[in-house]
């Protein structure tokens, strides 16, 4: 799901200690899409919408002309399309000879509205910033591929935690325009219970920070975002992989003493408030049999955010034409809801999807 929630598992469990090298995937070239006049479900507007993307590879196309290589990874809730050049991610799949080659594959990562170096509230106007969804956040993604890029059909969507939740939107929006769907580390349902609870016990642990004035604040009201970065890493970590890498309190501490100031200094109070309340309208469950492209939903079964146990899973995925569900079970080597970003733990699962969504 979220890039700051998969970095805090990631770091907790010291697995990128010597991930120091250069990545075999290539560096992908960085772009900007403007929309004119976006309207907003709320009835707000922006004059122009940006939407910054990168892109690896180049498109092909068939005997039609059309594009018919177009692969769009779609970020998390606090993250961008860089993140998926990570070494767990792109040395895996983008590599040379990977499932996801470059050579081969016109690969698509923009950062959603409110991140990365798309149109956010930080940018200005803080929090008289419009007050977005995730169905801004597709239909943004829409215009960027089919206005932006000319991609009538995408090969393959996929999608983490957010991008999970979007990649569920998409089949059931434009179920035509998508060969093949990985949602991953999500469920199909409206964010209630405690997904919901943490989520407004972030929010308002910054809005009753006296620092933050109201969206108006000079300085990031530190107090408030101290509480929410906390939950944060909470909600993205697994149990036994902490437990292992930290088994005295001493470690425990040194890493919380060393890690919490670092994520604290990349945090802007009002992007963070707006990036989890975009969730709040969120709600396939009842269209889900309008998705009529194969499907690979995979979920962790240590994953907090979406726990196994609630049952929810099963029977949505039987209403899927072509879905199949895969739990990920709990071991030394998963990370939680950040699994969704661990390659090698579901890449067969991946190539199966490819192999079964062909013309």
């Amino acid at each position: 799901m979220m890039r700051r929630v998969w970095q805090a598992a990631l770091a907790a469990i010291c697995v990128l200690g010597g991930a120091t090298g250069a990545l075999a995937a290539p560096e992908p070239a960085a772009h900007d899409f403007v929309i004119r006049d976006f309207r907003f479900a709320t009835g707000e507007r922006l004059p122009e919408l940006k939407i910054h993307y990168y892109t690896l590879g180049a498109p092909h196309r068939d005997a039609r002309g059309e594009i018919d290589n177009a692969v769009m990874v779609l970020h998390g809730t606090g993250g961008t399309g860089r993140q998926f050049l990570s070494p767990q991610f792109a040395d895996v799949l983008f590599a040379p000879g990977g499932l996801l080659d470059p050579a081969t594959h016109y690969i698509i990562l923009p950062d959603n509205i409110g991140h990365g170096g798309s149109s956010k509230p930080s940018d200005g106007l803080h929090a008289r910033f419009p007050r977005y969804d995730y169905a801004d956040m597709t239909r943004a993604q829409h215009a960027l591929v089919t206005e932006g890029l000319g991609v009538r059909k995408l090969r393959l969507l996929m999608g983490t935690s957010m991008g999970c939740m979007h990649a569920f939107m998409w089949g059931e929006a434009w179920p035509d325009e998508v060969q093949a769907l990985m949602p991953l580390a999500c469920l199909p349902v409206e964010i209630a219970g405690r997904n919901r609870l943490w989520r407004e016990m972030a929010i308002e642990a910054i809005k009753v920070d006296p620092a933050w004035r109201g969206g108006d604040y000079d300085v990031q009201p530190a107090q408030g975002l101290r509480t929410a970065e906390s939950l944060l890493i909470l909600v993205g970590a697994a149990p036994l992989p902490m437990q292992l890498a930290m088994p005295a309190h001493e470690a425990v501490d040194d890493w919380l003493a060393r890690e919490l100031p670092r994520r604290m200094a990349a945090l802007d109070a009002n992007d963070l408030i707006y990036a989890l309340d975009a969730s709040r309208t969120y709600d396939p469950s009842k269209g889900l049999e309008k998705i009529t492209a194969p499907v690979t939903w995979v979920n962790s079964a240590d994953d907090f955010i979406n726990p196994p146990e609630l049952g929810i899973a099963e029977p949505a995925a039987a209403r899927l034409a072509q879905g199949r569900l895969v739990l990920i079970p709990a071991g030394p080597d998963t990370h939680g809801h950040g699994t969704h970003t661990w390659a090698a733990l579901w890449k067969d699962e991946l190539a199966a999807l490819l192999a079964r969504s062909e013309p």
